[in-house]
């Protein structure tokens, strides 16, 4: 007979300290328990008569404890000693989580053993004492484990508690321990992972197959978790992702949240559980993109690791603006755009003013307003250029004005197809405009830091996945935006009201980072790319670490030695990164390291695996690292002196550009998991917080 078994979340720990000849022989016990538990050699064992848990035989040393949960499925939960198993069964708790609904398993020792583990100052409270065991309860602590947690008196035995206990044992005391009420707590962590309707806690059949039983998503996957380059985002997502990933919405859905919250883990789980209920039959009906290359190639990396080379048999994986083109030059037969720059696009609208004798607009008020108003929103005519809403321009135009515009843009526009000159805009207005006129491509979308797309852009897709179930499934937060395109998606036939979900637990940086982080982005409003708001509320993290440095310095050359000294410190054996506002700093402070003796290299680099990566705030995104230094953070690069124009000329311009630096700022630091030091000469950039 065939049998189904997976891994609860936390047993690939034990797995993970076995070595690697004790793996193999868990690998090998796994395909026999597959076609037959009962098989010789298996001795599979019930611990106690009236109990679920079983043992198994891995080799002479080791058994696998496995939950029995339905007649041919089982869960293993740990693989211990042989000695540990059958020494004292009272030592193992399972139960069924009587809020989530989810399959919690509990070794009581081994949780007592990691708070004792770290030595308590003398006589220090209780970090839980003031809540009451009911009320531990009701947001979802596992009751077995109520006594271990009063004795919790320091936060580094949280951490330690944290990496043992059940998932939303550990969520809720973490929140409560940052200084989440319990209704907060209630709202922000319980209510998102409480179980639809009744829960029965007896039922285990039931409770494996809810999003709260954190387990390996299919047998296939028990086999990466014995890989050397095992990444538990590949096996185990929070109940919260895991929900999003394997509901079936009725149209276009959103994932947000702040960085580090596994965003693109979700999509990339998405596609796979897209994939698998896609019929037999040839092509890609999937589309996965995001809006850079690099990025896009992240993605394609991953989605391998995910679900092997055969998944991308079925998904299309590009970056959009590459996706534009290739639609360009499909309906152009063949004949690819020619690129240019906005730099070059301002130069020839100069060109233009200059030959025309037009002294009314200025030549960067005229690229904007065709690169974001026209381009933007895909505008093919006057009409449409007279009823389209210009959120976020400022400066009121009246139809007098926009007629001179119009006609301006007409003889712009004729200009550049003369010379066969595009710029990213461009070709996304005019793919938008090619697929509207054709049949959709896909019957599934998956956007990647959404929050960068134009409308045009929005506009391609819509008409690129017919309107359905699971049409398209976007990824975004706002609060990195650093690219400037403002949408709001119902305007666009993009409806994803009543099926959004937000995430606020990072896995990437500590507690530390998070705070200096948020303070960067100040107390300005944020949209949700629906009209609405945006907001990093319950945004938090489980990690600890040293404190962000900020460190003021006399001119560049004392900034570049400082920066070298911290370098130098942390030594070689972790991923370090160095950030500039501009490029030319860029080459600036990889020569002067190089020449130092530290390696450098180039982000993006293939022969930088063990160099210090040097790159702009901006080629940051999407990339993380162990220790990040951001260097040359002056008010002079970030916001910027060009921007200060636009305070009087054009305001609500002003405003924006100001929270695009914000988010550049916050998208850097964030891309640090433990260490983070930002550092400016002369006058420090305005979002810094006082440096102590």
């Amino acid at each position: 007979m065939s049998v189904r078994l997976r891994l609860l979340d936390k047993a690939d720990k034990d797995i993970a300290r076995l070595d690697r000849p004790v793996k193999g022989a868990v690998w090998e016990f796994m395909s026999k328990f597959r076609q037959d538990p009962l098989a010789h050699g298996i001795r599979l064992k019930q611990l106690k008569g009236d109990s679920r848990l079983y043992s198994a035989r891995v080799n002479d040393d080791y058994r696998a404890l496995l939950l029995h949960v339905r007649d041919e499925e089982y869960l293993i939960v740990g693989v211990k000693p042989r000695g540990e198993v059958y020494g004292n069964l009272d030592r193992y708790a399972y139960q069924i989580n009587q809020i989530s609904g989810g399959i919690e398993f509990v070794d009581l020792p081994s949780i007592v053993e990691s708070v004792r583990a770290v030595p308590e100052p003398a006589g220090p409270p209780a970090l839980f004492g003031d809540y009451p065991d009911d009320e531990l309860l009701e947001l979802g602590v596992a009751r077995p484990l109520l006594p271990v947690i009063r004795s919790i008196t320091t936060d580094e035995q949280l951490l330690e508690f944290g990496e043992c206990a059940p998932q939303l044992t550990a969520d809720v005391l973490f929140a409560l321990h940052d200084g989440f009420t319990p209704a907060q707590v209630l709202e922000q962590v319980t209510t998102p992972v409480q179980a639809q309707g009744p829960v029965d806690t007896a039922d285990f059949s039931a409770a494996a197959d809810r999003p709260a039983t954190v387990v390996s998503s299919d047998d296939d996957a028990l086999r990466v978790v014995l890989a050397d380059d095992f990444a538990r985002w590949q096996v185990f997502l929070h109940p919260v992702q895991r929900a999003v990933v394997s509901r079936s919405y009725n149209g276009p859905a959103r994932v947000s949240g702040g960085p580090g919250t596994g965003k693109t883990i979700v999509a990339l789980h998405r596609v796979k559980w897209l994939a698998s209920r896609l019929p037999p039959g040839p092509g890609k009906p999937i589309l996965l993109t995001t809006f850079t290359k690099n990025l896009a190639t992240d993605l394609e990396h991953r989605l391998v690791l995910l679900g092997g080379p055969e998944l991308l048999e079925r998904v299309e994986v590009v970056n959009i603006d590459r996706l534009a083109a290739q639609v360009v030059a499909e309906a152009r037969h063949g004949t690819r755009p020619h690129a240019m720059g906005d730099d070059k696009a301002v130069d020839l609208w100069q060109e233009l003013l200059l030959e025309l004798g037009e002294t009314r607009w200025d030549a960067e008020f005229l690229n904007d307003e065709w690169s974001q108003v026209v381009l933007g929103h895909a505008i093919e005519t006057r009409e449409e250029y007279f009823r389209t809403r210009r959120a976020g321009r400022g400066r009121q135009l009246n139809r007098v004005q926009r007629a001179e515009i119009w006609r301006l843009v007409e003889q712009y526009t004729k200009r550049l197809e003369e010379r066969n000159l595009w710029t990213f805009r461009r070709v996304a207005a005019q793919a938008a405009r090619s697929e509207a006129s054709r049949a959709p491509r896909y019957s599934h979308a998956v956007i990647d830091e959404a929050q960068d797309l134009s409308a045009a852009h929005w506009k391609m897709l819509r008409a690129m996945v017919a309107p359905g179930p699971n049409d398209l499934f976007i990824a975004a937060d706002t609060h990195q935006r650093i690219y400037d395109n403002y949408v709001s998606l119902s305007s666009l036939g993009i409806e994803i009201r009543g099926r959004s979900t937000r995430l606020t637990l990072t896995y990437r940086s500590t507690r530390e980072i998070l705070a200096v982080a948020e303070r960067l982005l100040g107390t300005a409003q944020w949209d949700d790319l629906d009209g609405g708001t945006d907001t990093l509320d319950g945004y938090r993290s489980v990690l600890r670490g040293p404190r962000p440095e900020l460190r003021a310095y006399s001119n560049w050359p004392s900034e570049l030695d400082g920066m070298l000294c911290h370098l130098k410190e942390w030594g070689g054996d972790v991923s370090v990164a160095v950030a500039v506002p501009e490029r030319r700093q860029r080459t600036e402070v990889e020569d002067f390291l190089n020449s130092a003796g530290v390696r450098a290299t180039a982000i993006g680099s293939t022969s930088g695996h063990d160099a210090v990566h040097v790159g702009t705030l901006h080629g940051l995104k999407g990339l993380e690292y162990q220790r990040m230094i951001l260097v040359g953070i002056t008010d002079s690069a970030i916001p910027g002196a060009r921007i200060e124009a636009l305070r009087d000329s054009d305001p609500v311009r002003y405003q924006r550009e100001l929270l695009r630096a914000r988010s550049l700022l916050f998208v850097a630091a964030t891309r640090a998991r433990d260490s983070l030091v930002i550092s400016w000469h002369g006058q420090p950039s305005r979002f810094l917080p006082p440096a102590p």
